[in-house]
């Protein structure tokens, strides 16, 4: 009878234990909400990271459009190593301002280069050979720019302009990741009227004669690459 009463009272004390163990191990009220607080701040994140659809040529120019009316900065500082280039953009051209603030905010210009570089006429930037960059290109879309070439800008020293696309087109479409810097101190007035002025430099002349002075091969890309550290915007 006593070893009976025992198994009894063995048996309802596991059982208690196993309540108990089950009730432990299953998640309070308190712990589904943060589970879900979580998950819907993973969600939030992400959505986050893409604010901008991807571009392409028939909704880029809708996009910056409302792009620029939000986004009024309008000077930048290109920082080399050998020194600093401060640019105002120009209001007048405003898909292309909103263009380079746009690419500026996301860091695509960073640690790109100048590219091309011939001395008594231009600095171009914007490209590489590294395939980070053209990562980033595949990610921002694939669009060009129309050209604006009607406000009365010259292709003076110092001025900043958008090269056309690679891709032949009799319109003169620019590549919105490229631009160039005119360094010839008698400007580059041949280009008037075929290329979109849309900046000019107000500090740094000097850094772009430096590198205009750079040493190239027969591509005219520099012997020693000249990377741009990178754009920020400045007030």
């Amino acid at each position: 009878m006593k070893n009976l009463m025992l198994v009894v009272c063995c048996l309802l004390l596991l059982n208690c234990e196993d309540k108990q163990s089950q009730q432990k191990n299953k998640p309070s009220n308190t712990d589904s909400t943060k589970i879900e607080n979580q998950e819907a701040k993973k969600d939030t994140v992400v959505e986050d990271k893409r604010k901008y659809p991807v571009l392409n040529d028939e909704n880029a120019m809708p996009f910056f459009q409302e792009y620029e009316k939000e986004n009024k900065e309008n000077k930048v500082r290109i920082t080399t190593r050998f020194g600093t280039i401060d640019i105002l953009l120009f209001e007048e051209t405003k898909y292309h301002r909103a263009n380079f603030i746009f690419l500026t905010k996301l860091g695509y210009f960073d640690n790109t280069q100048f590219y091309r570089v011939v001395n008594n006429f231009i600095i171009q930037a914007g490209n590489s050979d590294d395939p980070d960059i053209s990562n980033k290109r595949n990610k921002i879309g694939h669009y060009l720019l129309p050209p604006d070439t009607k406000r009365g800008f010259k292709h003076h020293k110092g001025v900043i302009s958008m090269p056309s696309s690679e891709i032949e087109n009799a319109y003169k479409l620019a590549s919105p990741f490229e631009f160039f810097i005119v360094q010839n101190d008698g400007g580059a007035h041949h280009l008037d009227g075929e290329y979109t002025i849309f900046g000019k430099v107000i500090a740094g002349l000097d850094v772009v004669d430096k590198i205009a002075a750079q040493e190239t091969d027969t591509g005219e890309w520099p012997i020693h690459n000249i990377y741009i550290n990178k754009v920020e915007i400045i007030k």
